[in-house]
C-alpha cells in the first residue's frame, strides 16, 4: 500500500481514530510518539465526554488535538478524501459495519480485536475488503507483536520438531473491572471474558498453530453475570495436535497469561500479548530468554505492513479462522460441551 499524498507531500500517514474510548487513549499514546509517520487528523466518537478525555494526551505533549466528527457517515463523506487510513476502536458489535463503510470509502483499516462477531460477519468483512482492494489488519497485540512474529516463524521453520500439544491460559479480574460496561452487554459484546481479553488468547494459539481447528469442546460459567467469565476449552488441530485453553476473569491478581507450545525438541514460552518469548530445547536446563527490538505497538506495524516492510501478520482471514473458532466454541458450551465439529453449522 502506498500514501495519497503526491510528489513532495508529507509522507506520514494521514489517519483518523474511530472511537475515542479508553483503549483508543493508550494507542493515541503511542501514536503520538511516532509523529514521524502519522498524523491524526480526526477523530469519531458520539460521547463528548470520551472526546474530552481523548484529548487528554494530546496536550500533555505539547500537541493540537484533533477534532471530534460524531457522525462516522458525515466523517467518511466529508473528509475521507483527506485521509489514508483509520484505527477503529468501538464496541465489538460495531466493528463489521464500521470496517466496511470505511474499506468501501477507499480507506486502510487497522481494526481493533475481535473482527468481528461471527463467521457470517467475516465472510463478508472478507468479501468487502476483496472488492476495494485496501489494507485490512486485525489489532491483536500478540500476532503483531516481534515475540510472536519470530515465535511462529521458530515454530514453522522445524526448529523445535513437530508440535505435540499446545497449552494457554489468560487470567484478570474482569468481571469486577468491567462491571456496568457494554463489555458486559451480549448483544453489543458478541460474549464474556473469553471473547474479550480471551480472544487475544484464541488468536495467539491460532497464529503459532498455523493450521485450522477441526473440533472443539468447551465449558462456560458465567458466574451471576450475563456473558461467560470462565471457560475451558479442548480443541484438535487438523494435524491432530490438541490445544487446552483456559479463561479465568474473575482472579483477584494482576492481568497475565501463559502460552506453551510444546514440541518434539523443546518447549516454547509466550504470551496472549506476546509479552515474552523464552525457549527451552533438549539440552537446556531451563527456559532461555529471546532478545528481540521494543514495538511501540499495533500502529506502528500497521504502517510497516502498509509500506511494504513486513507481511501483514493480522489479515482478515486470521479474522476469520478466529470467528470460526469461537462460533465453535459457543455452540459447544451451549450444548454442555458437547464435541462440535468447527466451521460446520450447529
Amino acid at each position: 500500500m502506498t500514501d495519497r499524498q503526491p510528489n513532495g507531500a508529507s509522507p506520514r500517514v494521514r489517519m483518523a481514530f474511530i472511537g475515542c474510548g479508553g483503549m483508543a487513549r493508550g494507542h493515541a499514546k503511542r501514536i503520538l510518539q511516532q509523529q514521524d509517520t502519522t498524523e491524526v487528523r480526526v477523530v469519531s466518537d458520539p460521547s463528548a465526554e470520551a472526546y474530552a478525555a481523548f484529548c487528554s494526551p494530546f496536550k500533555e505533549v505539547g500537541a493540537s488535538p484533533p477534532p471530534n466528527e460524531p457522525e462516522l457517515e458525515n466523517l467518511l463523506q466529508e473528509r475521507a478524501a483527506e485521509l489514508d487510513a483509520v484505527f477503529i476502536i468501538t464496541p465489538h458489535a460495531l466493528h463489521f459495519p464500521q470496517a466496511k463503510a470505511c474499506l468501501e470509502a477507499d480507506l486502510d483499516v487497522l481494526l481493533e480485536k475481535p473482527m468481528v462477531l461471527n463467521e457470517e460477519e467475516a465472510l463478508a468483512l472478507i468479501a468487502a475488503q476483496e472488492r476495494s482492494g485496501r489494507l485490512l489488519s486485525v489489532a491483536f497485540n500478540g500476532s503483531m507483536s516481534p515475540q510472536v512474529r519470530t515465535a511462529a516463524r521458530i515454530l514453522r521453520e522445524g526448529k523445535l520438531g513437530k508440535i505435540l500439544n499446545i497449552s494457554a491460559v489468560a487470567w484478570q479480574n474482569w468481571l469486577l473491572g468491567a462491571s456496568g460496561t457494554w463489555r458486559q452487554d451480549p448483544d453489543i459484546a458478541g460474549g464474556g471474558f473469553l471473547f474479550d481479553t480471551g480472544a487475544h488468547m484464541l488468536n495467539t494459539i491460532s497464529d503459532l498453530a498455523g493450521e485450522d481447528f477441526v473440533e472443539v469442546a468447551a465449558w462456560m460459567d458465567n458466574q451471576g453475570a450475563r456473558v461467560d467469565i470462565l471457560a475451558a476449552v479442548i480443541a484438535r488441530l487438523a494435524s491432530g495436535t490438541l490445544v487446552t485453553m483456559n479463561a479465568a476473569g474473575n482472579i483477584n491478581c494482576k492481568i497475565g497469561s501463559d502460552v506453551r507450545v510444546f514440541c518434539e525438541k523443546g518447549i516454547l514460552q509466550t504470551g496472549i500479548w506476546g509479552e515474552r518469548l523464552l525457549i527451552q530445547k533438549t539440552e537446556d536446563t531451563e527456559p532461555v530468554p529471546v532478545a528481540l527490538p521494543e514495538s511501540l505497538g499495533v500502529w506502528q506495524q500497521f504502517i510497516k505492513v502498509r509500506a511494504g516492510d513486513m507481511e501483514n501478520p493480522c489479515p482478515p482471514e486470521i479474522g476469520l479462522r478466529m470467528a470460526r473458532l469461537w462460533d465453535a466454541i459457543r455452540a459447544s458450551a451451549a450444548q454442555g460441551g458437547k464435541l462440535v465439529e468447527v466451521g460446520k453449522k450447529q
